[in-house]
């Protein structure tokens, strides 16, 4: 099943390519035929080989599969509006497919090298995307988002490079020297300061496509340049990949008594990403380059939760990851809509959409709040469950966490006001939400209040078995 995941979205890249005229229904037909292989995939026992399915990576699948259908549902409408030329349409959703097949490659891929390669080729092709607008804003976005995570992802390979170093002497072939699953059986037997020197260069190296301060500057310029979907996937999966392949570097190097916990670096990484974020979205005047700033905070909050670690902590992360790559693509689809019905995407031209068109409006303010922290969302939930792991576990850290979530949630409630709230900008000309943003929209604040107010048991399950894989 984990083969069929990956080559669904590749089969539907190259129909993409052949076909232009008919790529949005390949797209949505290609992600739709993939969300039902990795629902099948729930029920799958763990694989072996370099493809495997466990309880850490499985929750970040179905997400991955939930926001990629809904994301070229959308994309039907908002590519259409973007004015695009057949090659660039083609280029679109081509490379759209293409990133869903590296994307799953990533998250289940046990061998650490395949994962970077499949990191590696997800942004490569979200860099070509970035760029379809070919204005020269969007090219400086673009060459910045690759240069940067290039630098990161050099960075990454280094670490990995001192993982093989370490785990040489102990495996049995080479293979084993960048298998997840040898390394953790390895690691406490490995040397502890090569773990150490590999964790620090994988934490900077994944952390920079995580969008973790201090390489986080590439993230705000490609949401706002490059078109709203690209924003979508972005924020609710590349982003989880590179975390991903964060903690399985954090499992393993924690697996030996002798190294230097590996959870203070989350957390101070974590800690200062989401404090500049917290003031930076105070500053924001282009609204999706807010919801850019605003993934850069929610990142930071995983990586606080992830470094706390235990039961608790490491649930608190793995549900916020959800609850954000539901919401956070939510508000993109909102904003993206907005944006084609005003004609502009800085916040002092977006207004009064509760009253102009209020399904969009309400649904924005929603995603909003939810962004924010505010109940009954599922963020609220992670956040609250974050909040008491840190008191048990480092209450020195509490008031400085609660200092941060407030002056970003404030920040984001303050926009929210601004753009769904008032009186009506103008709009060009008379555009309604249509239903390809309103589904996706309203679909996933309904998982998002569902994930907060009734975890599903098997999801509850799988979530807390990832916590003891992690601990």
């Amino acid at each position: 099943m984990t083969l069929w995941l990956i080559l669904t979205p590749v089969l539907g890249a190259a129909l993409c390519a052949a076909l232009p005229a008919q790529a949005p229904r390949i797209n949505i037909l290609a992600s739709g035929v993939a969300l039902i292989f990795a629902l099948l995939l729930l029920g799958e026992p763990a694989g072996t080989g370099w493809l495997r399915a466990d309880a850490l990576n499985t929750p970040l699948v179905l997400i991955a599969a939930i926001v990629g259908f809904s994301t070229a549902i959308f994309s039907a409408q908002d590519i259409e509006g973007e004015g695009f030329d057949t090659p660039q349409r083609r280029a679109y959703h081509a490379a759209f497919q293409g990133f869903m097949a590296a994307h799953y490659l990533a998250l289940l891929a046990d061998n650490l090298g395949i994962m970077w390669v499949a990191i590696e080729a997800g942004t490569l092709a979200c860099v070509l995307m970035v760029a379809l607008h070919r204005t020269p804003a969007a090219i400086e976005a673009a060459w910045k988002f690759f240069i940067l995570c290039g630098v990161g992802i050099a960075l990454a390979l280094f670490g990995l490079i001192v993982l093989a170093l370490a785990a040489q002497p102990l495996a049995g072939h080479a293979e084993g020297q960048l298998s997840y699953t040898a390394l953790r059986a390895l690691a406490a037997r490995a040397d502890p300061s090569l773990l150490n020197l590999a964790f620090v260069f994988l934490l900077v190296g994944f952390g920079t496509k995580a969008g973790l301060v201090p390489m986080h500057s590439w993230l705000p310029d490609a949401h706002a340049e490059g078109p709203t979907p690209i924003a979508a996937v972005l924020s609710g999966l590349l982003l989880n990949a590179a975390m991903l392949a964060i903690l399985r570097g954090k499992s393993i190097v924690a697996a030996h008594p002798e190294t230097i916990p590996p959870g203070i670096f989350l957390i101070v990484m974590g800690m200062a990403t989401l404090l500049l974020a917290g003031l930076s979205l105070w500053r924001r005047r282009d609204a999706k380059r807010l919801f850019g700033w605003s993934s850069i905070e929610h990142m930071g909050i995983a990586a606080i939760a992830f470094g706390v670690g235990g039961a608790v902590g490491t649930m608190a992360g793995l549900l916020h990851l959800w609850g954000h790559s539901l919401v956070k693509s939510a508000a993109f689809f909102a904003i993206g809509r907005a944006v084609r019905i005003k004609g502009a995407q800085h916040m002092a031209a977006i207004g009064g959409l509760a009253t102009s068109h209020p399904a969009l409006g309400w649904g924005l303010a929603l995603a909003m709040a939810a962004l924010a922290g505010l109940p009954p969302f599922s963020l609220f939930a992670s956040e609250l469950l974050l909040a008491s792991a840190i008191g048990r576990e480092a209450p020195w850290l509490l008031p400085l966490f609660i200092l941060g979530l407030l002056v970003a949630g404030t920040a984001l409630l303050h926009a929210m006001q601004r753009l769904c709230f008032g009186l009506p900008t103008p709009q060009p000309a008379p555009m309604a939400a249509g239903l390809a943003t309103l589904l996706p929209l309203w679909v996933h604040l309904l998982l998002a209040a569902i994930l907060a107010i009734a975890l599903p048991a098997p999801l509850s399950r799988m979530l807390l078995e990832a916590s003891r894989l992690l601990a």
